[in-house]
């Protein structure tokens, strides 16, 4: 029997990962609007260290979840396609543990601790500013290749939907079929 729906689980997993997506960006988007050493911006900026390290945390439970749950068959998926989706997931999932561990180390290069409600974080690395603007580069940089993968990976989602008319997106939306 063809498996048609995510579990329940999974399709919660991806939407709250989406939520905590945007609310990353959205917080390293708004510091922006406050002026350095204050705590309005000290406070944006460990809502970002906080929704990072949540995504770092339930990536790996996401991981888990989808190798003990059946995922759906790709019928109309054609070679192209497949390899493709096999790409996306491994560059999504891949941002979601890399870019938190960059920032955490980042932090650390800087400097800094982070501290989350009554928690300080051990630093991953020594104070070496040159390495800290060298991560940020390449945060930054992951930064931006995110937005263009969570751009894909929405279109490629309206795609299926709309053009395909495939059901793809349809499995994510529901929790029963």
């Amino acid at each position: 029997m063809m498996q048609k729906q995510y579990s329940p689980l999974s399709v919660w997993l991806h939407w709250l990962m989406l939520i905590l997506l945007a609310g990353v960006y959205a917080s390293i988007e708004l510091r922006g609007l406050f002026e350095r050493g204050t705590e309005a911006r000290d406070l944006i900026k460990t809502t970002h260290y906080l929704l990072g390290l949540s995504i770092f945390t339930l990536v790996w439970f996401r991981i888990l979840v989808r190798l003990v749950t059946p995922t759906p068959e790709r019928e109309t998926y054609g070679a192209f396609q497949q390899w493709a989706s096999k790409l996306m997931f491994l560059a999504l999932y891949g941002l979601m543990i890399a870019m938190p561990l960059l920032g955490w180390t980042l932090v650390s290069a800087e400097g800094h601790i982070i501290h989350i409600f009554s928690w300080s974080l051990p630093q991953l690395v020594e104070e070496n500013k040159e390495l800290a603007l060298q991560i940020e580069e390449i945060h930054e940089t992951m930064g931006k290749l995110g937005y263009v993968l969570i751009g894909i990976h929405a279109v490629a989602g309206l795609f299926h939907h709309f053009i395909k008319k495939d059901g793809t997106l349809k499995r994510m939306l529901k929790f029963k079929g």
